[in-house]
């Protein structure tokens, strides 16, 4: 018997999913380290555990619920993931991204992407929230490499306008009216599991960076092949920037930071949704 076909394995997942809920999520968030808790917020229709849906990955990493969440936000419609999967988990590219697929399929608008990121801007603090305006890929691999199926997307995808500056402006303003500090800035994606050293802080930030992470980058990448707007936000959970005021950093420190930080990240998708709805 032959192995299902990435397109047939959506479509697998996406049927299930159907019979659980008839639910319609109009928007899809992934949840980062330590972001989970913002499906507290959340008015849930209900919760279906990863290892029930066909074809899913089934996070590792502590601070994932490992859920997948439809519900609403002050009565709009999404879908949540609440946990993500990473390249240093051992997956693949095409299992990280999996996910991406299936609310594509499941019909949704716009993907809103959040993470966990040092900062390598000096500007930068713990506990600020960065609009992403660009990224540099770093990763081992890309999720687009193999055959590529015209039902998924195309073969040569151009990535010229992928983030969506006027959104961002949208969130910074509801940021500066609301107290929260806020940025624009590039993500860099590398594979992980180790923070960066130093030196390698120093070339990320020469080269551009204003953020360094170990996800994001594959599901942009997804999103972008699938025609699938989306908006990406990051808590600043340590400072890695100027070399000389780096501190040992430890998993619970980041989550910590990102769950204090994560009801500001709230209040800017919650400006960045309603605009979306009023622009429906």
């Amino acid at each position: 018997m032959s192995t299902p076909s990435m397109y047939e394995q959506i479509q697998e997942a996406v049927e299930y999913l159907k019979t659980q809920t008839e639910f319609q999520p109009r928007y899809g968030i992934i949840l980062g380290t330590g972001l989970s808790n913002l499906t507290n917020e959340m008015e849930v229709e209900i919760a279906i555990p990863y290892r029930f849906i066909p074809h899913f990955p089934v996070s590792t990493v502590e601070s994932h619920k490992g859920q997948l969440i439809f519900g609403k936000l002050k009565g709009i419609p999404l879908v949540a993931m609440a946990g993500r999967f990473h390249y240093y988990e051992g997956y693949t590219m095409q299992q990280i991204t999996f996910p991406v697929r299936v609310m594509k399929f499941l019909g949704i608008k716009h993907l809103f992407i959040s993470n966990a990121a040092g900062g390598i801007n000096p500007d930068f603090y713990a506990g600020d929230i960065v609009m992403v305006r660009d990224h540099i890929n770093l990763q081992a691999d890309n999720p687009l490499r193999g055959a590529n199926d015209e039902r998924l997307g195309p073969r040569f995808p151009d990535m010229l306008h992928t983030y969506n500056r006027e959104l961002n402006a949208i969130g910074l303003e509801s940021a500066k009216a609301n107290g929260i500090r806020a940025h624009e800035g590039v993500y860099v994606g590398l594979q992980g599991p180790n923070l960066e050293t130093p030196a390698e802080y120093h070339f990320l930030h020469t080269v551009g960076g204003d953020l360094v992470g170990m996800s994001t980058v594959p599901e942009v990448l997804v999103a972008k092949h699938s025609d699938l707007p989306l908006t990406v936000m990051s808590v600043v959970t340590n400072r890695c920037y100027p070399i000389s005021e780096i501190v040992e950093t430890s998993v619970e420190d980041v989550i910590a930071v990102a769950q204090s930080a994560e009801p500001k990240m709230r209040v800017i998708l919650e400006a960045i949704l309603q605009e979306l709805e009023n622009r429906s």
